[in-house]
């Protein structure tokens, strides 16, 4: 396992070993230290025993046995390693805000690499002398691996979920005895029973998953930290089906830590936030990392006052203050997705308000969604979901009628007016025009963060938030509705639907860039057929001109949108794999997989004609939200749906030879590349480029006559165009300095977007 993976290569790995234990929900509990510049407190994570043990036979077994043993003769970690701290154990309260680590963690002084042990009585764990012989022992237990990085891990302990009052009612007719392996049966068969509980008994599955997290720790478990995962064991536990269901982790992280950035936003005022980091979120909390791994979870992050904490939660947190000066904030999901899309933002952002402002949508409801009673509310929708039990929107008949789900704007406070310049307005018509291409929203509110200026994006989705760059704010409505678009197409496609993976960028980032363009020409007012398919064409356009550059300045390799072909989403016995150049540096600045991705959809609704395509994009979201899959996935459900794709000759295998399986441009586009020139848009631009390229020429001819302003008359411009006229004026060899200062006159270039000044 780890020995294999060198952490300087460009292959990011999936440690966690999910085929034999697999988490199903987590509970954070966290303080935010501003001054230390750590996020500090407890995880605890529920488990289910994984597939790849539940569906062998004793045969089987002796097969998952071989993988531990492999596991353990293979790994070269630090020696067990128990830190001495003293954290006091929370008993079950009450209320779960008024969870608080009563004991102070303090992190082992000696180093790392040198052997711990506690006092047996404490902890019930042997000495260091016997749980770190792995030569000798280490191949008997079960090692479950988590994702880690860049965390100091202080404790690991299995938590007593038979303390908490009420869980009796999980046990059946089970009884306690006293005797330890029945103790350890039964507190497994409650964290079964709470997992497994059915969908319309969701908040009181929140409700005993806050109170068990809050139960005492009933021994500390032995673990070992590698460059990229936390290896967990409990001396004598040979099965995951042994393993204890139920782990509290303590831990910290650290101020260099790659899954947070530490800053201070635009009015100077200290902030952190997950900004998207390509090791996702093994730097904020011990977790599995692979896709596989659909889990709920629930928070309580503390703060100092003055602080706001915005996460990915489906609730609008309300602060609970806890003592003088320091304030809980509480949020969760019902929806199981990957641990990468957990998104938090804390700093002293202001919620932008504006008391004029009357959103448009009828049918808009701040209210929160009920589950539906009885079967018959299930009318609305002719099949049942295909995804694991939770409570969906789609078979929700308020959800299904609300075009504008509930919003709020957060930003520092020297950005609040620029937000309420377009930003206010335009949420409420891109979030409306979403709902008219797509139907039902898949998550039931949206927050929008403006984050500090050190973002390297212009935007970035997760469940329930949507991180904006303050880029997008000035030079008008464009570029702010079109980012905001592509960000709202992500909760169909990269959140709801998410790729099995992750080396399928396309299925996220290609089809938001293609819904980016149908949802804002919808969301712009008295725009006519021939309007909207001008600046779509001349879109294509300048995507087309970023592709060929990137195409003819990368490594063939980051080119392919399927990188592992046929092996794409195969995963090794234990669950763990790699995402193919997921760490190549490179990666992180191309847009390979956005506009080859894009250009693909292109082709497919000009191949198949737009009603029909986009009336299939529907049917994929009805029958996959709440699933991982596959490109063939897609394209299966797609080609089967239109019987006109036969007359067209596509194939799912040709779509994978031409487009997602080959570097450089796809031939397919080539043949349509020209086509671009004639659109009128892009013709006007043409004819204001000629002008300038003569203007340039006569000036530099007559250098010492002055041109005369009426000489030539220029046209104003969108945009797009104004972006497509400066890369084509960058193409000539020489502008002199009265042209690039005419430029700035003609077109007020100080005062565009972000896109147009760049």
């Amino acid at each position: 396992m780890e020995t294999q993976l060198d952490p300087m290569k460009d292959d990011l790995p999936l440690m966690a070993n999910t085929s034999y234990m697999l988490v199903k929900h987590y509970v954070l509990d966290l303080d935010v230290d501003f001054k230390g510049k750590v996020i500090e407190g407890s995880i605890v994570l529920f488990f289910e025993t994984g597939s790849q043990y539940r569906k062998t036979s004793s045969a089987g077994k002796e097969c998952c046995q071989s993988q531990f043993d492999e596991t353990c003769e293979m790994r070269v970690s630090e020696p067990c390693h128990i830190p001495m701290i003293n954290v006091s154990t929370c008993s079950s309260k009450t209320e779960y805000n008024d969870f608080a680590v009563s004991g102070k963690e303090e992190e082992a002084t000696s180093d790392e690499n040198s052997n711990h042990s506690n006092n047996e009585q404490a902890s019930g764990i042997s000495s260091s002398k016997d749980h770190c012989d792995i030569e000798n022992h280490g191949n008997k237990d079960f090692l479950l691996v988590l994702d880690c990085c860049d965390l100091s891990v202080l404790k690991v302990e299995e938590v007593d979920v038979a303390a908490v009052s009420g869980t009796e009612k999980f046990t059946g007719s089970a009884k306690l005895t006293g005797v330890s392996q029945e103790l350890e049966n039964l507190r497994n068969q409650i964290v079964h029973e709470l997992v497994t509980l059915p969908v319309d008994r969701w908040k009181e599955q929140l409700y005993y998953f806050a109170h068990c997290s809050q139960a005492p720790g009933c021994g500390e478990l032995l673990f070992s930290i590698g460059t990229w995962s936390l290896e967990i064991r409990k001396s004598g536990i040979q099965t995951p089906a042994d393993f204890p269901h139920a782990i509290r982790i303590w831990y910290k992280t650290k101020p260099e830590g790659r899954s947070v950035t530490w800053t201070t936003d635009q009015s100077g005022r200290p902030c952190v936030y997950t900004m998207g980091s390509p090791i996702n979120n093994r730097a904020l909390f011990p977790c599995q990392e692979p896709p596989i791994a659909l889990s709920t979870w629930q928070a309580s992050v503390r703060t100092a006052a003055g602080f706001v904490v915005l996460m990915s939660g489906e609730n609008s947190a309300e602060p609970v203050q806890l003592q003088e000066g320091i304030f809980s904030w509480y949020y969760y999901v019902s929806m199981p997705m990957p641990a990468s899309t957990f998104t938090i933002a804390v700093g002293c952002w202001q919620e932008v308000k504006q008391q004029s402002f009357k959103q448009t949508a009828a049918i808009e409801t701040n209210t929160e969604f009920s589950l539906p009673s009885s079967q018959t509310d299930f009318r609305w929708h002719e099949e049942v979901c295909d995804h694991v039990e939770y409570p969906c929107r789609f078979q929700n008949p308020d959800a299904r009628l609300q075009a504008v789900i509930p919003y709020r704007v957060f930003a520092p406070w020297c950005l609040m007016e620029s937000c309420e310049e377009y930003l206010l307005r335009l949420i409420p018509q891109c979030l409306s025009a979403a709902y008219a291409t797509l139907g039902t929203h898949p998550f039931s509110r949206l927050d929008v963060l403006i984050v500090p200026s050190n973002f390297s994006s212009l935007g970035m989705a997760s469940p329930h938030i949507i991180f904006l760059s303050q880029s997008v704010l000035p030079g008008g409505s464009h570029l702010c509705g079109t980012r905001l678009c592509h960000e709202i197409a992500h909760a169909w496609f990269g959140l709801a639907i998410g790729a099995r993976d992750w080396t399928e960028e396309w299925i996220s980032e290609g089809f938001a860039t293609f819904l980016e363009d149908i949802f804002w020409a919808r969301a712009q007012q008295q725009l006519s057929h021939d309007e909207i398919k001008g600046q779509q064409e001349l879109k294509a356009l300048l995507r087309w001109r970023r592709l060929r550059d990137e195409v003819q300045n990368s490594e063939e390799e980051l080119q392919v949108l399927r990188p592992k072909k046929e092996s794409t989403g195969e995963l090794s016995e234990s669950g763990a794999s790699v995402v193919k150049y997921g760490l190549k540096a490179e990666k992180i600045f191309m847009q390979v997989h956005y506009l080859k991705g894009y250009f693909l959809l292109r082709s497919l609704a000009r191949t198949l004609g737009e009603v029909s395509y986009l009336a299939s994009l529907r049917k994929f979201v009805l029958r996959f939200h709440g699933q991982l899959v596959l490109s063939q996935d897609f394209l299966n459900m797609l080609l089967e749906d239109i019987p006109k794709q036969k007359e067209s000759g596509l194939t799912v295998e040709s779509i994978f030879q031409n487009w997602l399986d080959t570097s450089g441009i796809p031939k397919p586009l080539l043949e349509e590349g020209e086509t671009w020139k004639e659109c009128q848009l892009v013709e006007q631009v043409s004819a204001e480029v000629t002008k300038w390229t003569q203007t340039n020429q006569r000036i530099r001819k007559s250098s010492k006559k002055k041109m005369k302003q009426d000489e030539v008359v220029f046209q104003q411009l969108l945009p797009d165009q104004l972006v497509l006229l400066l890369e084509s004026l960058l193409e000539e060899k020489t502008l002199c300095p009265r042209i690039l200062q005419c430029l700035e006159r003609t077109y007020q270039l100080r005062e565009q977007d972000a896109e147009v000044s760049h």
